[in-house]
């Protein structure tokens, strides 16, 4: 073979390795994918996802599904084939990396913030589910969280019930700060409280036991501190767990409050349909939007279901791309989905408040 030839050849398989090298560089983008679906009526790994103890409860049929959303991890780097099939793929979606993994905050800082963002939907959930059947909801003054190398560190604890200080009943957050600053820095403020340890569960000791810490000047206005962070959580008259590991943020809400009042309250909700669905909810029952909306949709269809209740803000993302089959019910709250979930075991379909394609 000529020289030449060689020559060129040669070349040819460098700048097709180098290209190849190229496809294969990471690139700032990761993956959403459809996650798995759980129904709330029913079990995850063997154990019921509600769990009411105290209450009566009432059977259930159907689906009541939660959805969720797949993502690659925080260290791993999609390449660039990746993103490209990632792109033409109708069952994903390429995202910028840092729009699910911000520059300025760790990977254990982002799972922390779902996973709190997860306990609070449920705590949510719960108080719309138990107000919409008109059980009452209490509420208590907690320790929210302790400064590090404040004054109460170690006497105090976050989850500790505040009953009273220096003896004064407390009702909200600020009668804590009140009983605070009404110290000179330096004296000594007693706190009446149950610990974190034995606060669980429907009630509160009445007694609780007094802890002194010794306030300190705030550096900002000189007033006496503690170093705590004062908060309130709500109290039930009965125990409700919700069981379900290796889910993050607070798109569950909705799903959860209504298999909760499915699970409270006959006849059943869904009549034996299978409905899925996806939704913030706060604790008067507003119904807000969800991130991934279009990969819950196709998650909730290839699992079976025929209904999804949608947030209406994500009504014309989700409108956009509908599987084949599914009716996506437009949502705002939870008695507007109560009343959605009426018509759906009343075969009243044509009824239903749909969600629309933008334009």
């Amino acid at each position: 073979m000529p020289r030449r030839t060689v020559t060129m050849l040669c070349s040819t398989l460098t700048l097709i390795a180098l290209l190849c090298t190229g496809l294969l560089l990471p690139v700032p983008y990761s993956e959403l994918a459809p996650g798995p679906t759980v129904n709330t009526l029913g079990k995850h790994d063997g154990d019921p996802v509600l769990q009411i103890d105290g209450r009566r409860t009432y059977p259930t049929s159907g689906h009541l599904n939660m959805t969720t959303v797949q993502v690659t991890g925080a260290d791993y780097r999609m390449n660039l084939v990746e993103a490209m099939a990632g792109w033409i793929a109708h069952d994903g979606a390429v995202v910028p990396h840092d729009t699910l993994y911000p520059d300025d905050k760790s990977a254990e800082e982002v799972d922390q913030e779902n996973a709190e963002e997860f306990t609070a939907s449920q705590e949510s959930a719960k108080v719309a589910a138990l107000e919409a059947l008109d059980i009452p909801v209490g509420t208590r003054v907690i320790v929210s969280s302790v400064v590090k190398g404040g004054a109460a560190e170690g006497e105090l604890h976050a989850g500790d019930v505040i009953l009273a200080v220096d003896g004064k009943k407390v009702r909200e957050p600020a009668d804590v700060v009140e009983g605070v600053t009404r110290h000179s820095p330096g004296e000594k403020a007693v706190f009446t409280v149950v610990p974190a340890s034995r606060a669980k569960g429907k009630g509160t000791d009445p007694a609780g036991k007094e802890v002194s810490v010794t306030t300190r000047r705030s550096p900002e206005d000189g007033r006496a501190v503690v170093g705590i962070q004062a908060g309130t959580e709500h109290t039930f008259p009965f125990d409700i767990e919700i069981e379900l590991a290796d889910v993050g943020g607070p798109s569950a809400g909705l799903m959860f409050a209504l298999g909760l009042i499915d699970k409270l309250d006959a006849p059943s909700l869904t009549g034996g349909r299978f409905v899925a669905g996806t939704g913030t909810i706060d604790d008067d029952g507003t119904v807000g939007p969800i991130g991934g909306i279009t990969m819950k949709t196709i998650a909730a269809r290839e699992a079976g279901a025929e209904y999804f209740l949608t947030p209406a803000d994500n009504c014309a993302a989700a409108a956009a791309d509908t599987p084949e089959g599914l009716t996506l019910v437009k949502v705002e709250d939870l008695d507007g989905a109560l009343d959605a979930l009426a018509l759906v075991r009343e075969g009243k379909k044509d009824r239903l408040p749909t969600c629309r394609a933008a334009g």
